[in-house]
C-alpha cells in the first residue's frame, strides 16, 4: 500500500498552501487528487481551474493525474479566477472542485482551494487528507477521463444576469487593475460589455507579477491604480488579487475603501431589497460596520475570518451579504453566495452615481483611529496557546470579550483584537479607537500582555 507524508505546514484551516519545491511539490498534487477522488462517490465529477503562476500548469497536470488514477471524470476549465471555479461547480453540478492557486502570496507559493459539491472543504476535511495520506487510504483505478471545457462566456453571462447593468451610469469612468493575476482575461471580457469609459491596467496574466504584488489590501499595491484614477479624473478604481476573489476599491480622490467600509456601502441596497436581513462581517471589521448595519435595519453578525467560515455561516443563517477586511465580498441575494471580486465590482458600479460617490459615502462614516493589521511572528504550536492563556488573563479582569475568532476585547473607547492567523505562523493584532490617545493606551496594554511570551508588536 502506498503512503505519503504531506509537509504539516501546508495543511491550513481552509486551504492547502506552501512554497513550491520546499514545503509543496508536484507529488503532493497527485496524492491530493488520489485522496480527494477516493473520498467522493464512485464515478464522480471534479472541476479544476488554475491561476497564472509559473508552477500552476505542472501542479494542475499532476492533480489531474491523481484524480484520474482514482477514477474521477475531470472537467478542466483552464486558467481563470477562483470564483469562476466556484461558478463552474454550480454550473456542472460537480461532486467536487479544486482551484490551483497561490492566491495573494508571493510567486514562489502555490496551493489548492477545494470544494465538495458546492460547499467549502475545510477544517477537519483538510486535516483528514493528511491522515489518509499517512495511512495510504485511497483507491487506484485509473479509469478516469478529462474533458477541457471553456466556460469563460457562461461565467460572464451569469455575473451580468445577476446584476442590474441598466443601473450603471452610462458616463461612469473606471480604472481596473488585475495585477497580472488570473482575473485579467475575464476582467477584459467583462469590461468590454459595460457602459462608460475604462482603463485596464496589468491585464496580462503573468506569474512573475511584474507590475506589483497582487494583494489589494496593501496600500503600496494600489498606488499605480490611484495615480491613474486621479490623473485621468476618473470616478473610481477597482483592483483584484492574484486569483480574483478579493477586491480593492479606491475613490475619485484616491482614498482606499477598505473591506469593512465596502460592506457598509453595499449593505444599504441589499437591506432595501431584503429588509431585516443578517449581514456578516469578520471579526477584524470596524465597529462602525456593525453599527451602520444595525442603523440600516439589518442584523449585524460578527464571524470568523476566512472565506470558508464565512460561506458556511452565510448558508446557515441565510444571509444575503457578507464580507471581510481582506476584500472577500459574498453575495447570496441575486448570486451564489461565494466570494467573487469581479461580481462585487458590478454591484459597486450599480451604486455609483453623480450624487452618490464613494468620497461622499466616506464622509458619512464616523471617524475612528485604527492600526493596520499587525503580524507578530509566532510558531504554529505556540500561537493558539498564547491566545488561550491570554483569554484567561482577560477574563480575570472582567473584560468584555468576543471569542468567535481569537480575542476581540471591547471598551467604551474602542476595541482590540488578537487572534491566531489561519494561514501564517503569526498572531494578528488590530486596534480601533475613538481618538489617538485611546489607541495608544490599548496598544500599550497589548504590548504589556504579550511581553510574558517574549512577543512584541514591533
Amino acid at each position: 500500500m502506498k503512503k505519503h507524508n504531506f509537509n504539516k505546514d501546508i495543511l491550513r484551516a481552509y486551504d492547502i498552501r506552501g512554497i513550491v519545491d520546499e514545503s509543496l511539490n508536484y507529488k503532493d498534487a497527485e496524492i491530493l487528487g488520489n485522496i480527494f477522488s477516493s473520498s467522493l462517490k464512485s464515478n464522480n465529477k471534479v472541476v479544476i481551474c488554475r491561476d497564472g503562476r509559473l508552477s500552476s500548469p505542472e501542479m494542475s497536470k499532476y492533480l489531474i493525474k491523481g484524480l484520474k488514477e482514482s477514477g474521477s471524470h475531470v472537467i478542466d476549465i483552464g486558467i481563470g479566477p477562483s470564483p469562476m471555479l466556484y461558478y463552474a461547480a454550480n454550473y456542472f453540478g460537480s461532486d467536487g472542485a479544486i482551484m490551483v492557486t497561490g492566491s495573494h502570496n508571493p510567486p514562489s507559493h502555490n496551493g489548492f482551494k477545494i470544494m465538495k459539491g458546492v460547499v467549502p472543504f475545510y477544517g477537519k476535511d483538510i486535516s483528514d487528507i493528511g491522515d489518509r495520506a499517512i495511512n495510504g487510504n485511497w483507491k487506484f483505478e485509473d479509469t478516469g477521463k478529462v474533458d477541457k471545457i471553456n466556460i469563460d462566456q457562461k461565467y460572464i453571462e451569469a455575473m451580468m444576469n445577476s446584476s442590474l447593468i441598466s443601473k450603471i451610469n452610462s458616463n461612469i469612468k473606471v480604472v481596473w487593475d488585475s495585477g497580472n493575476g488570473a482575473a485579467g482575461k475575464i476582467m477584459e471580457m467583462l469590461v468590454s460589455k459595460l457602459p462608460g469609459s475604462h482603463i485596464l491596467l496589468n491585464k496580462e496574466v503573468n506569474g512573475h507579477f511584474p507590475s506589483h504584488h497582487p494583494d489589494p489590501t496593501e496600500p503600496k499595491n494600489l498606488q499605480e491604480l490611484i495615480s491613474h484614477v486621479k490623473d485621468n479624473n476618473y470616478d473610481l478604481g477597482i483592483a483584484f488579487d492574484g486569483d480574483g476573489d478579493r477586491i480593492g476599491v479606491v475613490s475619485a480622490k484616491g482614498k482606499i475603501i477598505w473591506g469593512d467600509q465596502l460592506i457598509t456601502f453595499l449593505a444599504k441596497e441589499v437591506l432595501r431589497e431584503s429588509p431585516g436581513s443578517s449581514i456578516i462581517a469578520d471579526v477584524k471589521a470596524s465597529q462602525s460596520t456593525f453599527d451602520e448595519i444595525e442603523k440600516l435595519g439589518g442584523i449585524p453578525i460578527m464571524w470568523k475570518t476566512g472565506h470558508s467560515f464565512i460561506k458556511t455561516k452565510m448558508k446557515e443563517i441565510s444571509a444575503p451579504l457578507a464580507g471581510e477586511m481582506s476584500g472577500h465580498i459574498f453575495f447570496a441575494d441575486r448570486y451564489y453566495g461565494f466570494d467573487d471580486a469581479l461580481y462585487a465590482s458590478l454591484r459597486v458600479l450599480e451604486l455609483i452615481h453623480h450624487n452618490s460617490t464613494l468620497d461622499n459615502f466616506l464622509n458619512t462614516l464616523p471617524e475612528y483611529f485604527s492600526t493596520p493589521e499587525i503580524r507578530i511572528n509566532c510558531p504554529d504550536k505556540e500561537k493558539f496557546f498564547v491566545v488561550k492563556e491570554l483569554g484567561k488573563v482577560l477574563e480575570e479582569k472582567n473584560y468584555i470579550i468576543n471569542k468567535v475568532d481569537g480575542l476581540r476585547v471591547t471598551f467604551k473607547s474602542g476595541w482590540w483584537l488578537l487572534r491566531a492567523s489561519n494561514t501564517q505562523e503569526a498572531l494578528i493584532v488590530r486596534i480601533e479607537a475613538k481618538n489617538k490617545n485611546d489607541l495608544y493606551i490599548m496598544k500599550k496594554e497589548i504590548e504589556d500582555l504579550i511581553k510574558i511570551y517574549d512577543l512584541s508588536l514591533n
